[in-house]
């Protein structure tokens, strides 16, 4: 029902900005939780960021709390993850995910599509 496409990651040195795009087709889309996270190599999934739809909510995990922030644009059917001073250990492939049940926090298996992720990588 819902289709998610990342774009946006690239190389980047540290303390530099990228901003991350995630296209969804699909209905009901502005009503879904939304969020992104991130996994490094050899690491587990964590979270990133949410959105909130019915509270118009968002929440940072806080290691990136003050740099990144989510937003939203229903009418191009996308969400954003602006992300400045970066630091070498954001590096990862990124992901935007989406629930159907408006959840937009951090346990990645309450969501129910995920994109195939955007890597992310911050040199020194």
């Amino acid at each position: 029902q819902v289709q998610l496409v990342e774009s946006g990651g690239g190389l980047v040195q540290a303390g530099g900005s990228l901003r991350l795009s995630c296209a969804a087709s699909g209905r009901t889309f502005s009503s879904y939780g939304m969020g992104w996270f991130r996994q490094a190599p050899g690491k587990e999934r964590e979270f990133v960021a949410g959105f909130s739809w019915s509270g118009g909510s968002t929440y940072y995990a806080d290691s990136v709390k003050g740099r990144f922030t989510i937003s939203r644009d229903n009418a191009k059917n996308a969400v954003f993850l602006q992300m400045n001073s970066l630091k070498p250990e954001d590096t990862a492939v990124y992901y935007c995910a989406a629930s159907r049940r408006g959840y937009s926090g951090t346990y990645y298996q309450r969501y129910d599509y995920w994109g195939q992720g955007t890597q992310v990588t911050v040199s020194s």
